[in-house]
Order: structure tokens, then C-alpha cells, then sequence
């Protein structure tokens, strides 16, 4: 396989069915390539999921690239106009699940490697490639615990380039410098079933859940805060399962989301919630049972120096300077930010995660000369 063409590896991912957490053979593809471009490779499992880390160099500046091989499922088949698993390539499109999320990236990134050390084969500095299973899934056994790992080894890197799909519609509109933090909680209210007729001998938990939903989505949690956009509350279900008239239902569930930016943390959210809940709790004669999962803390980072290396090089390639953009649903990024600088910038995502997924062939190239043009341009001047 030449390396230095992403096509050929986007296509053998595509078709290894990596359903998170699956990987059927996707991470030993990526470790096969970068082991013959001269990269050191660790698997790193935890429970199910399986990981890769390769670093090439030991020097500083180190530049890591990092992505994901498990994608989701493939959905109803019957749907796609092209096997989801097989890869093909027509009307100058690559299809296929993971083609934009993100298994293209992760050739462009091989591929770049592979261009940039054949014009300059021994940089200044380290490259390295954290690879995870398990980010469409929990993303506990992946990132997360890779990173821990790696920094109990003493490993560490300078700056981390995220391959997500950020472009809206064109290849160079826009870098992920940041993500919202999201807050999921699950509410069950547990009050005493009886007979309508009689509520006196009941204890309906149905109007103490819609006041605490009424008091919790009633806050404006804040304007925005630039770069970000406001943070949001969104009840997402509200269960009973009554399928009775007559019946006073012991139980009733809501579920919801927040979507919060960097005027928030997870903790001060969670503070609020369990402080509404014991209000709502005080004359009721029931109990109100509060679960709260922190999935990321919103995080920024700063315009700068490598921002702007890589709005540069990005502009040179596609000809559009990319905005800074801090919109969308979480990645990785949320916890690689913990050990230091990263930004994402890939390709085209508007079919990701749908049927017929797909990209076109000639972004993909744009792709990996981007990628290369990054990495000449950070290893001749680092960015503080």
C-alpha cells in the first residue's frame, strides 16, 4: 500500500466493520502503516475497547494527531444506495460508514506523514498518533484512560491536531477550538400508586416532576459567552407508563441535557440541580432519586500562534480562512485539552452518521495536503 496516497487506506478502513466498540482489525491497519513509516506503536486495551499510541522521535515539539476508528452502526442497509461497509468509489465520492467520521482523516494523516518525511526525514521534534475505539461509544475506555496512561509513562505532547469532520459544506470553513460541556440527568420521582378516587391514599409523583422541570427550564443559564453560544436545557423524555385512567402512577422518570459553555462547570451545574431537586423534595412524601453524568467541561483554546499556524496553512490549501468555531456536540477534544493545546479540523461532515455517508475523493487530497503543509510549517517554527 503506498502510504503517501490516502485513498487506498481510507478504503481498507471503511471496510473493516469497526462498530464501536469493535474494531475488527481497523487499529492493526493504522499500526501496519505507521510502524513502516517508523513510528513506535502501543496497543492499549481497557475492558472491551481496544487503543493505539505510536510516537516517532522523542524530541520536543511534539505534534499528535488524534482520531477514531470505531464508528456507529451502519443502521437499516436496505437504505444505502451503497454497501456501507464495502468501500466503494463513484461519482467521485468515496461511500461508506466512518468515510467522514473519521476514518478519511486518519489516511490524510498517514498520508501527510508519510509526504512530510519524505521531504524532510528527520524533523526537529516528535510526532505521535493517539488512535482510540471508543470514541462514538462510552469514551470512557478510549481517550480518557489512554491519556492517564500516557501520563503515568511520562509521556507528553506540545499541541494535538483532532481530525473530526468540521467543515460545514466546503474544505476550509471552519476549526473546532473549543466544545461545550454536556450535563445528562436522569430524574426518577418515586411516590405511592392509588386510585384516582382517592389521592388522599396516593402520593402522585406526575406533578412534583413537572414542577421541578418547570423550575429547572425556567433559568436562563446565561447570554453566551463569546466565542461560545448560550447554554441550553433541553428535556429530551418525560415517562410514566400509565397505560391507565383510574390509576395513580407510582413513578415518573424525565430525562435532559445541558449544553453549557465556559461560563459554567460541570460541578456548579450539578450543585444547582441537587439544590432545586431537595426543594422540590420538601413537602413531598415520596422520594426524588437525582443521576447526573458530566460527559465533558466546555473548554477554549485561545487564538494564538498554533491557531493561526493552522488557519494559515489551511487558507493556502483551500483558499478560505477558517473560522474559529466552538458550536456542535462533544469529541475527544474534551479531554485531550486537560494535557494540552488541541484544535480539530477535518473534512465535510453533512453525511456523517447518516445512510450514504460519504466524501468526495478530491477532499480527502485536500485533506492530507493540509495535514503536510501543517507539520512542514510547525516543526520550521514551533508555536509557543
Amino acid at each position: 500500500m503506498a502510504l503517501n496516497d490516502p485513498l487506498p487506506l481510507a478504503r481498507a478502513l471503511i471496510q473493516r466493520q469497526s462498530v464501536t466498540p469493535i474494531d475488527a482489525g481497523a487499529l492493526d491497519l493504522m499500526q501496519e502503516a505507521l510502524e513502516a513509516l517508523g513510528f513506535t506503536c502501543q496497543r492499549m486495551p481497557f475492558d472491551e475497547v481496544d487503543n493505539l499510541y505510536a510516537r516517532r522521535g522523542m524530541a520536543s515539539p511534539c505534534f499528535m494527531f488524534a482520531g477514531h476508528t470505531d464508528v456507529v452502526p451502519a443502521g437499516d442497509v436496505a437504505k444505502w444506495s451503497k454497501p456501507p461497509f464495502a468501500a466503494e468509489e463513484a461519482d467521485g465520492k468515496l461511500w461508506g460508514r466512518g468515510a467522514a467520521d473519521m476514518k478519511g482523516a486518519l489516511a490524510a494523516m498517514v498520508a501527510a506523514v508519510s509526504r512530510f518525511l519524505g521531504s524532510q526525514a528527520n524533523p526537529e521534534g516528535s510526532i505521535a498518533f493517539l488512535i482510540t475505539g471508543d470514541e462514538e461509544g462510552q469514551a470512557i475506555n478510549g481517550t480518557r484512560r489512554v491519556l492517564e496512561a500516557l501520563k503515568d509513562q511520562g509521556e507528553t505532547f506540545d499541541h494535538c491536531l483532532v481530525g473530526e469532520p468540521t467543515n460545514p459544506s466546503a474544505m476550509g470553513e471552519t476549526i473546532k477550538s473549543g466544545r461545550r460541556g454536556s450535563l445528562n440527568c436522569h430524574l426518577t420521582v418515586q411516590g405511592r400508586q392509588g386510585h384516582v378516587a382517592y389521592p388522599e391514599r396516593a402520593e402522585n409523583p406526575i406533578p412534583v416532576l413537572m414542577t421541578l422541570l418547570s423550575r429547572l427550564t425556567a433559568r436562563k443559564l446565561d447570554e453566551g459567552h463569546p466565542p461560545f453560544q448560550p447554554s441550553n436545557l433541553e428535556v429530551t423524555t418525560i415517562d410514566v407508563g400509565n397505560p391507565t385512567t383510574n390509576v395513580i402512577p407510582a413513578t415518573a422518570t424525565a430525562q435532559f441535557n445541558i449544553r453549557f459553555n465556559i461560563a459554567h462547570t460541570g460541578d456548579a451545574l450539578s450543585r444547582w440541580i441537587y439544590d432545586e431537586t431537595a426543594k422540590a423534595d420538601l413537602d413531598f412524601d415520596g422520594h426524588i432519586k437525582t443521576d447526573i453524568h458530566v460527559t465533558g467541561e466546555a473548554f477554549l483554546t485561545p487564538a494564538g500562534a498554533f491557531t493561526t499556524l493552522l488557519q494559515d496553512s489551511i487558507e493556502a490549501e483551500t483558499g478560505l480562512r477558517p473560522a474559529l468555531n466552538t458550536g456542535g456536540g462533544t469529541s475527544d477534544a474534551r479531554f485531550i485539552h486537560n494535557y494540552g493545546p488541541v484544535a480539530e479540523f477535518g473534512l465535510i461532515g453533512a453525511s456523517m452518521h447518516q445512510v450514504d455517508e460519504h466524501v468526495a475523493v478530491s477532499d480527502i487530497e485536500t485533506l492530507t495536503r493540509v495535514y503536510t503543509r501543517i507539520l512542514g510549517s510547525y516543526f520550521a517554527e514551533p508555536p509557543a
